[in-house]
């Protein structure tokens, strides 16, 4: 392992072909081809299949760099990147899961739309993850009983899931890296808000336009409430929660997270090349022992009342387990830079003279986001923008702001753009929403994002 180690810092991006890229293409196309062809082989197979092209990537680079750089690779992307990324999902999932908000909702333009700006206020200090977990399952109950039910949770994606994580690192985890790097903790919240507040109003508008013109269609509210939707916690039509040890608990996820990224030590060991630390381990144990506790602390009733299964953390654990191990071929051709076989994006975000081009900055970083996850990527045009936080802040503030916004806001033009995004998709079809495949989300995010944000590049990012 140590030699692969040395191994594996060799690797150069630059000298690799483009066909290091197919298993994370595959991956891509099996995610948004299979669930439409083959319905039945993707709800049980799925698994097996990312499996299948994690291993497409991992055989033949074992083979030509070494078993033992493919070790270094993979327990990289496991302690480094993955294991991380998986437990804070897990425990975001399992703490809102815990949280079920009772009264007799009933879905109307006012009432989703009020709920889809909640949620946007949310995420920013609970995590798009966990604002999307608290409020889509209300948010779902509330609608049951109406035959349209997709655009609700489309733009559900758009705002709670995406957008309204842009204002703190609390909020999505591309930030939650910038912060790790040096940005300051409320730098994003001075620097993006008038684009966040700008996207989720609009998105907002055009959601009660869409709802509104929906709910006066004939036959609307003519389905009837799914059992599995009835209120288990009586007829009563005050709001209010049950499971209120989970706001605690989410409380303690916060601290965690924050003391990770502002405790500084040297402290930790190596496994295969990866350093890990002691803040992230402290940060993992107890994000285990938080999701832990809510399970022992919250009454079961509350999380059969929400419906909770393990379903749709399952899926999402086992696809970004084959996007982060296939990924790695692809950002490592990214940071080759110009050198690389994606020099032509890298030489597209600067201008002629050398400076930094914010517009194609925020196109880059937001394309990539949309299929190859905003949190590496953000990473890849950080770096490629100097990687200097302090210089980053200030002499190019409009480029930094260009990569967070781009990372943030169009993590919500695919379903694998973002983690939440997945996650919602699955809770929304288990109760029953026919959600609109890969392709057909896309038609949504084409016709409804990409003009906002085309008119945002023009306001802030020009």
């Amino acid at each position: 392992m140590t030699a692969g180690a040395a191994q594996a810092a060799e690797m150069d991006g630059a000298a690799m072909p483009v066909t290091w890229g197919i298993p994370f293409v595959g991956m891509l196309l099996s995610i948004a081809l299979l669930p439409l062809v083959a319905p039945n082989f993707w709800h049980h197979h799925f698994g097996k299949v990312t499996a299948g092209w994690a291993l497409a990537f991992l055989l033949p680079f074992a083979l030509v760099y070494g078993m033992g750089a493919a070790g270094v690779n993979l327990v990289h992307a496991l302690l480094a990147e993955y294991l991380p990324f998986v437990i804070l999902l897990t425990a975001l999932y399992t703490v809102a899961g815990g949280i079920y908000v009772r009264g007799n909702l009933r879905g109307s333009p006012g009432l989703n739309t009020a709920i889809l700006a909640i949620g946007a206020v949310l995420a920013s200090f609970m995590g798009t993850t966990g604002a999307s977990m608290l409020l889509i399952r209300p948010l779902l109950r509330a609608n049951d009983n109406r035959r349209h039910q997709a655009h609700v949770v489309v733009f559900f994606i758009f705002i709670v899931s995406n957008a309204g994580g842009a204002l703190t690192p609390l909020g999505d985890p591309p930030l939650f890296l910038g912060f790790l790097k040096g940005v300051d903790f409320f730098w994003t919240v001075r620097h993006i808000w008038q684009p966040m507040l700008f996207l989720t109003l609009a998105l907002l508008a055009i959601f009660y336009v869409i709802d509104h013109k929906l709910m006066g269609e004939k036959g609307e509210t003519d389905l009837p409430d799914p059992t599995p939707c009835v209120d288990v916690t009586g007829a009563q039509s005050r709001l209010g929660f049950d499971g209120r040890v989970n706001f605690v608990l989410l409380g303690v996820v916060v601290v965690l997270v924050l003391i990770s990224g502002i405790w500084r030590t040297p402290v930790g060991f190596e496994i295969a090349g990866t350093h890990v630390g002691l803040p992230g381990l402290v940060r993992d144990v107890g994000l285990i022992v938080v999701a832990l506790l809510s399970l022992k602390l919250t009454p079961a009733r509350v999380y059969q009342a929400n419906d909770f299964g393990w379903g749709p953390m399952q899926e999402v654990a086992k696809l970004f387990a084959g996007i982060f191990l296939t990924i790695i071929p692809v950002i490592a051709m990214l940071k080759a830079g110009v050198d690389g076989p994606f020099g032509a994006v890298v030489r597209a975000v600067t201008n002629g003279d050398g400076t930094p081009n914010p517009a194609m900055y925020f196109w880059a970083t937001g394309v990539l986001s949309s299929f190859l996850d905003n949190a590496p990527t953000y990473l890849v045009f950080f770096n490629t923008a100097g990687g200097d936080p302090v210089h980053l802040m200030t002499d190019m503030a409009l480029t930094l702001a260009a990569i967070s916004a781009g990372a943030v806001f169009m993590g919500a033009n695919t379903y694998i753009g973002n983690a939440p995004n997945l996650m919602v998709k699955a809770i929304a079809e288990d109760r029953g929403v026919k959600m609109p495949g890969f392709f057909g989300y896309m038609i949504w995010s084409v016709c409804i994002l990409v003009p906002l944000l085309v008119l945002m590049t023009l306001i802030w990012f020009k």
